[in-house]
């Protein structure tokens, strides 16, 4: 069977060290139709047309042709292959620079993408392993968090939940506290905890009125101060967290007293007794987030191992301790 025609009319003129489209072709082991493509990408340019208007090419072309090759090997993109190849006039060399840009833009990409899919996987497990009742309530829960999740839900909850005239310095630092961020390699119970914290931020505060959103110490009488309140509060919390790591019971002490302080202080009064019995009927009296912190805690530590207390569970002993103190001031 003969040639096809760019070929066998090329292949005569072969004494002038320059190659036909068929030649180059069949030396870099790919077809005619490959490397005509790359040709009309501007990627493996023309030495000249032969007087029949054939495409003819340098020797070098091979070489630029297997760069070109093994760089699409690696699935680069033509427009960063076009970047790496023209920067440089060396056929078989490359720019450097280009190429660390554009292996480094590309193993984002991978990076993204498989963690979109093992979220996907460990997703799809809790589906497999649940109870026929269950599935339904777990496939709407999975189905409404993107792949891989992002966090947007559970920053715009803590700006509607937090006091609107807190400074902009300390709602970043507690929402930077207060949201976690998914797992790269998460476990099925991972999964259901991110996608049930997911649930409860969209599902809260349906409205545009902040008074059903934010609990009622965060709207006192005039005066009150919030950026005094929280970081009075994150003090309280870190002296909280290091008797939930020693596992003491919750009781009166310097950390009730510093949280106690906090609410007393941004209030512009003082720590008395009435002051305390006030506060935790209004702290017992609104809607806790227990359950975000909750879920929040699955998502951090998976498994049964011990966990950094969260401010959400430093805010419980607090809580608790205060009740015990109401309690002994009573008695």
């Amino acid at each position: 069977m003969p040639l096809p025609s760019s070929s066998s009319s090329s292949s005569s003129s072969s004494a002038d060290g320059l190659r036909s489209i068929g030649e180059l072709a069949e030396q870099a082991g790919v077809t005619v139709k490959t490397v005509r493509y790359y040709s009309d990408q501007g990627l493996l340019p023309e030495a000249c047309r032969s007087a029949g208007g054939h495409r003819r090419y340098a020797p070098q072309a091979s070489e630029r042709l297997r760069l070109i090759r093994s760089l699409r090997g690696l699935d680069l993109p033509l427009p960063a292959i076009r970047r790496i190849l023209d920067r440089d006039g060396a056929p078989g060399s490359v720019d450097q620079d280009a190429l660390d840009d554009a292996v480094a833009r590309h193993l984002r990409e991978l990076g993204s993408q498989m963690s979109a899919l093992r979220w996907r996987e460990a997703a799809l497990l809790p589906l497999r392993d649940a109870a026929p009742d269950e599935r339904a309530d777990r496939l709407r829960l999975v189905g409404a968090i993107a792949t891989p999740p992002d966090t947007t839900a559970m920053a715009r909850f803590w700006r509607r939940w937090l006091p609107a005239r807190l400074p902009a310095r300390v709602t970043a630092m507690i929402i930077d506290h207060a949201v976690p961020q998914p797992p790269d390699d998460p476990t099925p119970e991972q999964v259901l905890a991110f996608a049930r914290l997911h649930a409860f931020v969209t599902g809260n505060c349906p409205g545009d009125n902040l008074d059903e959103c934010q609990p009622a110490v965060h709207r006192p009488e005039e005066g009150y101060r919030p950026a005094v309140l929280y970081d009075g509060l994150v003090d309280a919390y870190a002296l909280a967290s290091t008797q939930l790591r020693a596992r003491r019971t919750p009781e009166p002490g310097e950390a009730l007293d510093c949280f106690v302080d906090a609410y007393a202080t941004s209030r512009r009064t003082g720590d008395t007794a009435p002051f305390r019995r006030a506060l935790h009927g209004q702290l017992a009296s609104d809607p806790r987030v227990d359950h975000y912190w909750q879920q929040v805690a699955a998502i951090r530590t998976p498994g049964s191992g011990a966990s950094e207390p969260t401010p959400g569970a430093a805010h419980d002993w607090l809580t608790e301790a205060l009740a015990a103190d109401i309690g002994l001031s009573a008695a």
